[in-house]
């Protein structure tokens, strides 16, 4: 059955277009996260200021203000959501060439600016991409195509987190960013292929109306208060555990860049793609509720492999197992969320729509990483990713509440 699914995927232009653009929405995300963390900390760089760096994701979560305008406006006559998508790679190219010639230890606030630049571009690549494959999906292929767009994106994260360790170990900062700038480059190629959505998700060319259709439509469905509060939680614990995860590889358990990229390139890639595609097969057998709630308590129980493995210190055999049981539960609690988004998003607004909410599960991510510096400071790592454990359970406990109000299933959330 799974031979069958794959296959069928692989046929389809639509999943395989989902797919590559995965890739491009994932590699800026790390090169301004845990890949830039671990070049500030090899520059010497002091906790607090590293901690801070997670503002520089800002743009993820406020990129909601700008999607109308990509719902509103098109840079191509036939293309709205490719033509947007294409822009925003080419800005990306440009960026990271240019934070590749610059220095950490010497210019720390500048080198964060041109991050935030980068961040700005790929947020609105993101809103893009989103509003693409939610508009491109036909109903039945949002748990796969939602599985195989996470595994891209998963194995973006770890070509710019693993492989561009390995590379700046070897090789330095500057030849990494670039090629990865390259790897950008290349993925403008899927963008002018991809196959144009049935429905193209054309709103008013109105920027105005634009605004208040989609956010109305939105904001009109009942219970949507405490759904947008959920998708603030539900990825807390997880994004919380993670905000850190290079530092206390590299400083606090002393790990070399080479170990660390070696462990992401090979088992959480592996681990990855496994729980994308067990979630997504188990999707389709589960309704959206039980996925949402069973893959949440992996993700929070694989938080404690963090604190065993600050517990037994520097052990490679569990940090091994730590980052494999971590990437798979995320995987899987990933792709349960991302068709909880897709489903609610009305197709006229799904850039808008998509951006808000996508933003909204940003917002832990972004704004836990200076609190997540100072905590560990003055706490240690162990009782930091008890924190984190901890933090997971405030979405688990509002989709139980929620359970009354909404009816959950991949094709269509009915609230």
């Amino acid at each position: 059955m799974l031979n069958n699914k794959i296959t069928s995927a692989l046929l389809n232009p639509r999943i395989m277009a989902v797919f590559f653009l995965g890739f491009s929405s994932g590699l800026p995300l790390v090169l301004i996260g845990s890949t830039l963390q671990a070049w500030y900390t090899e520059a010497g760089v002091s906790i607090i200021t590293i901690g801070a760096l997670s503002l520089v994701g800002t743009p993820y979560v406020w990129k909601f203000l700008w999607a109308p305008f990509m719902d509103a406006f098109s840079l191509s006559k036939n293309s709205k959501r490719r033509g947007w998508i294409l822009a925003m790679q080419l800005l990306l190219c440009a960026a990271l060439m240019v934070i590749a010639a610059m220095h950490p230890e010497r210019h720390p606030v500048w080198v964060a600016m041109v991050a935030l630049t980068i961040a700005f571009f790929s947020a609105s690549q993101d809103v893009a991409i989103d509003a693409y494959r939610t508009d491109v999906l036909q109903p039945d292929e949002r748990g796969t195509g939602a599985a195989y767009f996470i595994t891209a994106y998963r194995i973006a994260m770890l070509v710019a987190g693993g492989v561009g360790l390995v590379l700046a170990d070897h090789f330095g900062w500057r030849l990494t960013y670039q090629i990865m700038a390259v790897l950008i480059a290349l993925s403008t190629l899927v963008t002018y292929f991809a196959p144009e959505p049935e429905d193209d998700g054309r709103a008013p060319k109105n920027l105005l109306a634009t605004v208040l259709e989609s956010f109305g439509d939105l904001l009109k469905r009942e219970s949507i208060a405490w759904i947008l509060l959920f998708i603030v939680l539900y990825k807390c614990g997880d994004a919380f555990a993670a905000s850190l995860i290079t530092t206390f590889l590299l400083k606090g358990l002393g790990f070399s860049l080479t170990n660390i990229g070696i462990v992401f390139k090979s088992v959480s890639i592996v681990a990855t793609i496994s729980g994308a595609f067990v979630g997504g097969v188990l999707l389709v057998r589960l309704n959206l509720f039980r996925a949402l709630l069973l893959f949440g308590l992996a993700q929070a129980f694989s938080t404690l492999m963090f604190m065993m493995l600050a517990l037994a210190g520097k052990n490679f055999t569990l940090m091994v197992i730590s980052i494999a049981i971590e990437n798979f539960c995320s995987a899987m609690g990933t792709t349960a969320f991302m068709a909880f988004l897709m489903s609610i998003c009305n197709h006229h607004y799904s850039a808008t729509q998509y951006a808000c909410l996508s933003a909204l599960s940003a917002v832990g991510r972004v704004f836990l990483g200076p609190l997540a510096g100072v905590m560990q400071l003055h706490w240690g790592w162990i009782d930091f990713y008890a924190w984190s454990f901890v933090l997971s359970f405030p979405g688990l406990f509002l989709l139980l509440y929620l359970r009354k109000k909404v009816s959950f299933n991949a094709q269509a959330v009915h609230i």
